[in-house]
């Protein structure tokens, strides 16, 4: 399996991205997990702000935990679980800091 091509696989509906660090050159792999979502479907007319129908779990930008391709088994170390409402960015950043910049 070619977990870099499966994880870019379909990003609308997992929300999983890449960060490349342009100061280490690091790659940063993040995958939102859990439902929660904004509600949307269909929104009716004339300013009311009424949604009627559901895309379901389609196009939620996140997956369910057991769909994570981000495990040992698939070459993954240093595996961070943020709390929910922690910016990814944030945090990326701060692990970042850690190394030296590939440019000094």
């Amino acid at each position: 399996m070619n977990t870099q091509n499966q994880f870019l696989t379909n990003t609308d509906h997992t929300g999983r991205f890449i960060v490349i660090s342009h100061r280490t050159g690091k790659k940063y792999c993040v995958e939102p997990i859990g439902n929660v979502k904004t509600k949307w479907g269909d929104v009716q007319s004339y300013g009311t702000g009424v949604v009627t129908g559901s895309y379901g779990q389609k196009y939620r930008g996140s997956i369910d935990k057991e769909d994570s391709l981000i495990t040992k088994e698939n070459g993954f170390k240093n595996i961070e679980t943020l709390e929910p409402g922690k910016s990814p960015f944030a945090w990326i950043e701060h692990i970042d800091s850690q190394y030296l910049d590939k440019n000094p």
